[in-house]
């Protein structure tokens, strides 16, 4: 997708309602169609990008990760070891645009049959992997209605075709008509069930099995638990994965990094400490005159890939810590154990002095 704000296209507030965003279609649409601005490049990529602005805000699912991810979030990657697919029907935009003889229905009346829902996990369910309870609502056609919204008159725009043609040079090409949306026909009286939507919304609910070591932005393909058409035939449902962050474990990849503090005193005498890892406590060994930052590798600890084998390492990265007060008699220990370092402790004096020759010598 090129690079553009769909709701700067269609010279909308991001709050704008559904009628309103079909509103500023229509009017870009017919603004820009082909027809009327032949041989003009410009008005022919406007009425593309019209096109492809109307066909995210004007679905809910899509408009709702539009908002929150950008257009990265409508071709979220794939990944992990569930079954992952395209979240949208791509075909149904480019038929928009050119036509396919599907002899599509109104977006009002027919949304988009595949749907995508967000799953928050914590961080600990991604690692390890969880069953949930995923409630969300799928769309049916409406009953009373026969998903048609209402009585219909033939629409005045296409004379009832569903799509307008235009020609360049000898090819002939079709679009999805602006006012009625592709059915050939506007409501002229609403349902009083569906509003007038042509469909009802259905709540429901799946049990999913989440499988170790997923993490944000994978997704999750439920087959056959999506929208429903016309036919009974029902999309795909899409489960976007969130994860939480953890108070203590950082992840990148599969790796984990976790921060342990070790006190200035056992840095330098060496010694063990208990550190968290994912599966439990665990005994490490700190070398005598380790350093602050200093990393230690835990091969193994991390996390296992979702698409299978080999596990992820844990990274420690110590924090020296230091007494916050200290006693007259600790203060005395430690000021004996400082002098008795002699030389070593001031060792900076040297250094210093050296530095300072350094600088007199450039201006003699």
């Amino acid at each position: 997708m090129d690079d553009f704000d769909y709701y700067a296209v269609l010279e909308i507030d991001r709050n704008a309602t559904a009628e309103e965003i079909k509103r500023a279609f229509r009017k870009a649409a017919i603004k820009y169609h082909p027809d009327k601005n032949r041989n003009n490049p410009e008005a022919e990529a406007k009425f593309k990008q019209i096109n492809e602005a109307y066909q995210v805000l004007s679905d809910e699912n899509k408009r709702a990760l539009y908002d929150r991810y950008g257009k990265a979030g409508l071709n979220a990657g794939a990944g992990g070891g569930a079954d992952f697919g395209d979240m949208f029907n791509f075909a149904d935009i480019f038929d928009s645009f050119f036509g396919g003889g599907r002899g599509q229905s109104s977006r009002r009346r027919q949304e988009a049959l595949d749907i995508a829902v967000e799953l928050q996990l914590s961080f600990m369910e991604a690692v390890f992997g969880c069953k949930k309870t995923l409630k969300y609502r799928y769309l049916k056609p409406c009953e009373a209605c026969g998903g048609a919204g209402g009585k219909r008159k033939t629409c005045d725009y296409c004379g009832g075709r569903g799509q307008i043609y235009q020609r360049q040079g000898f090819m002939t090409f079709s679009q999805t008509c602006p006012k009625c949306e592709g059915a050939g026909a506007i409501l002229e009286t609403a349902c009083k069930e569906c509003k007038g939507k042509g469909a009802i919304a259905i709540d429901d609910s799946i049990e999913l099995t989440i499988p170790e070591g997923v993490d944000s932005g994978q997704r999750l393909r439920a087959g056959g638990r999506g929208n429903m058409g016309k036919g009974k035939a029902r999309g795909d449902l899409y489960v976007v994965l969130s994860v939480l962050d953890d108070p203590v474990f950082v992840r990148r990849e599969n790796h984990v990094y976790v921060e342990a503090p070790v006190f200035f005193t056992l840095a330098a005498l060496g010694g063990s400490i208990e550190v968290a890892t994912l599966r439990g406590a665990k005994t490490l060994e700190i070398e005598r005159g380790t350093r602050d930052k200093a990393q230690i590798v835990l091969r193994g600890e991390g996390i296992r890939s979702a698409t299978g084998g080999r596990i992820g390492d844990m990274i420690v990265q110590v924090k020296l810590v230091y007494p916050k007060r200290l006693t007259e008699e600790q203060e005395a220990l430690l000021t004996k154990l400082h002098e008795s370092f002699g030389q070593e402790s001031v060792a900076h004096k040297g250094f210093f002095d050296e530095i300072a020759d350094r600088v007199k010598s450039w201006f003699n």
